[in-house]
């Protein structure tokens, strides 16, 4: 079984992606980058959650395509 995102994770990257879709890539690494820009209070690991679901969203273009 996999993680389960919490509602907060999936608000913010939801909104996030609408906002700033062609921003974000298929590399974590990048999306961290981006997000520590766009996100200026939140935690490491609240940063690194949302960056990690961006990324996998993005691997699955159905998904972000609808966007």
């Amino acid at each position: 079984m996999g993680r389960i995102k919490t509602t907060q994770i999936k608000r913010i990257t939801f909104e996030l992606i609408k906002k700033h879709k062609d921003v974000f890539t298929e590399n974590f690494e990048e999306n961290k980058k981006v997000l520590s820009r766009l996100l200026v209070n939140d935690s490491k690991k609240i940063r690194n959650s949302i960056a990690g679901y961006i990324t996998r969203l993005m691997k699955n273009k159905k998904i972000a395509l609808k966007f």
